[in-house]
């Protein structure tokens, strides 16, 4: 079980690091075609915040969110490969922050083929949450479980 676990892992965590690789790759001096895509959404991101809560968002560099972004779905992908929770996380952090100001299906008429892809990536995305979210529960409770069964062992010595 423990190599089909190990195996899942990384086949779950390819997702992340190849996207990661392929950012970094096309990066360049001015951010590549990421950097292209992310800008006009960050600032539709950031008016639909400001219309909605009245709070304006602090002037960032989008440079700088897609480099977080890389790190946060590379280093989290790598780590998650291993077993980490930490990995899981900075890769719950990274679906969390990425998927609403990416994959806005919110921003396109319900007829319209862009939709209906923003709304596929959308809930591949919330699918992927989930499954670390499912990670992360099974991993406490087998912890728990195993914690539990050392106490019992060590009362009937």
């Amino acid at each position: 079980m423990g190599f089909l676990s190990f195996a899942g892992r990384v086949l779950f965590a390819a997702i992340f690091i190849l996207a990661a690789w392929q950012k970094v790759n096309d990066f360049g001096q001015d951010g590549g075609g990421a950097i292209k895509t992310l800008n006009p959404k960050f600032a539709t991101f950031r008016g639909h915040v400001f219309n909605t809560l009245g709070f304006e968002l602090p002037e960032i560099k989008t440079k700088h969110l897609l480099m977080t972004a890389i790190g946060l779905e590379g280093i989290g992908g790598i780590l998650f490969i291993f077993g980490s929770n930490l990995g899981a996380y900075l890769l719950l952090i990274f679906l969390a922050a990425v998927t609403p100001i990416m994959h806005d299906f919110y921003n396109y008429d319900f007829s319209s083929p862009d939709y209906v892809l923003h709304f596929m990536q959308f809930l591949k995305n919330l699918s992927l949450f989930g499954s670390l979210l499912f990670y992360l529960g099974m991993k406490n409770s087998v912890m728990k479980t195993m914690k539990r069964k050392q106490s019992m062992k060590v009362k009937a010595v």
